[in-house]
């Protein structure tokens, strides 16, 4: 088992025992959705209550190495926790808070990492909303793998209004504009 999947049970492992409800939203839900690309890094969402961030916070650090001096405090200004596996793989959580983070969560799937061993990953749909958000040249190339394996499968509609509203709420018409650009041009498999 490489460090990467290491990693990933660890995490797993950990939020599931804690009983804190998580989706991966990187590297390993593009694997699975997406055209595979090598990450350096494991993306996941937690869903964090308002008001607990600090208690969950604490828990987090007291049992994953942080990558960053005073973690704690930029987790609680950022809302992501900077951490490290026992094997040195590096691991962004972010703080979800109640709304979105929680359609995400009913919207995971299950993936099978090995046989019996099942994480949580984010749905096709929300791996692109927030790629297409971040809209990092990357990102805009994993979007388009994404659609282009995904095809006709993919809920558009419920992409278009989640888009929509994010561009609304950070003033930014780019994003839901990117995403339409992107889709237009891209040519999926039936």
């Amino acid at each position: 088992m490489n460090n990467q999947f290491k990693a990933i049970k660890e995490v797993h492992d950990f939020f599931t025992k804690e009983g804190i409800p998580y989706v991966f939203i990187g590297g390993i839900a593009l694997q699975f959705w997406g055209e595979p690309r090598f990450t350096r890094d494991i993306d996941l969402t937690i869903r964090v209550e308002l008001g607990k961030e600090e208690e969950i916070i604490k828990k987090i650090l007291q049992n994953f190495a942080p990558r960053i001096s005073d973690a704690f405090k930029f987790a609680l200004k950022n809302r992501i926790c900077l951490v490290k596996s026992k094997g040195d793989y590096e691991i962004d959580i972010s703080l979800g808070i109640p709304g979105y983070e929680d359609i995400i969560m009913k919207r995971a799937v299950n993936l099978e990492l090995e046989k019996g061993y099942i994480i949580r990953i984010c749905s096709a749909e929300d791996l692109i909303i927030q790629k297409a958000i971040a809209s990092r040249a990357r990102d805009i190339e994993d979007i388009e793998g994404i659609i282009l394996r995904q095809g006709k499968k993919l809920n558009i509609r419920y992409i278009r209004r989640w888009l929509k509203k994010f561009s609304e709420i950070l003033s930014m018409p780019e994003i839901l504009e990117g995403f339409e650009k992107i889709y237009k041009n891209t040519t999926f498999r039936t």
